[in-house]
């Protein structure tokens, strides 16, 4: 056998006795990691319906062409994942019809018609 010597690293974010480590910043982290960290947005939405509509509109959006990829910054379209993103808001839309406050009944009409459009018209193209 190899005498190879090796490093373990605990990353484990509590200690023996259920404690919270410190954060200890890693040597191999490289600056140009802790800038692209620096870029994310630290506060995230609530977690409610309305916010996950919108988040499967972006999708759709994405899958359409309409938006860059926030990793790669490129446009690419996927019509088919972007319909069966726009099946899958009209089937949330039918599952929860009448368990809908006013306002996220209208978010939900507002984005379909609009994701509706925007896919015909591409494939009309």
């Amino acid at each position: 056998m190899d005498n190879k010597e090796f490093k373990v690293v605990d990353k484990r974010r509590f200690t023996e006795a259920g404690e919270k480590k410190a954060k200890v910043k890693e040597e191999s982290e490289k600056p140009q990691d802790a800038q692209k960290t620096q870029d994310i947005p630290t506060s995230i939405p609530p977690a409610d319906f309305s916010t996950f509509i919108l988040s499967l509109s972006t999708s759709a959006l994405l899958h359409l062409g309409e938006i860059p990829d926030p990793q790669t910054q490129k446009t690419d379209r996927n019509l088919e994942l972007a319909r069966h993103t726009i099946d899958m808001i009209d089937m949330l839309k039918q599952k929860t019809k009448g368990n809908m406050t006013e306002a996220e009944a209208r978010l939900m009409d507002n984005i379909l018609y609009d994701l509706r459009m925007r896919y015909v018209s591409i494939t009309k193209q």
